[in-house]
């Protein structure tokens, strides 16, 4: 059975996009709404950790690379000023979009092999995903007219 594979990636892909959060927030902590909404989508991650240890115990967890690498070429450090914010937005919407698609393959599992308790996990989980996405979609669409539009 390769879910462990699955497992491990989700697992560091939401430990990154928490850890990305929090940088993103703590660095645009001038926007308040950004630095709020960043840290309590961290918390949100940082729980969907916490419920993966339990798959973990279960199916095994195989260490993965690709959201450490998309972290640390995307989120390195976090850019200033309008367009700064803007980008660093898109970057979490881009490791969102991994830790989405990467809970779609694990719920395709847990309907297969019936695991009733992985089920509630995922769904839970990837719902919370979809939440942070369309927060993260409308802050970028809000962002983009200042950014682009108004003169520096």
């Amino acid at each position: 059975m390769q879910l462990a594979v699955y497992v491990g990636m989700v697992h560091a892909a939401e430990q990154t996009l928490a850890d990305s959060f929090r940088q993103v927030g703590d660095g645009h902590a001038a926007e308040s709404d950004v630095a709020h909404m960043c840290a309590t989508l961290a918390g949100w991650s940082d729980d969907h950790v916490r419920r993966l240890h339990r798959v973990a115990d279960r199916y095994g967890e195989m260490d993965v690379a690709e959201p450490e690498r998309l972290h640390a070429e995307g989120l390195s450090e976090t850019r200033e000023g309008p367009v700064g914010l803007l980008r660093d937005l898109q970057d979490l919407y881009l490791l969102a979009a991994l830790v989405q698609s990467s809970w779609t393959v694990v719920l395709q599992a847990a309907q297969g092999v019936r695991d009733h308790e992985l089920l509630e996990i995922v769904e839970h989980c990837e719902s919370e995903t979809d939440r942070q996405m369309t927060w993260l979609t409308t802050r970028i669409k809000q962002a983009a007219p200042q950014a682009l539009l108004v003169a520096s």
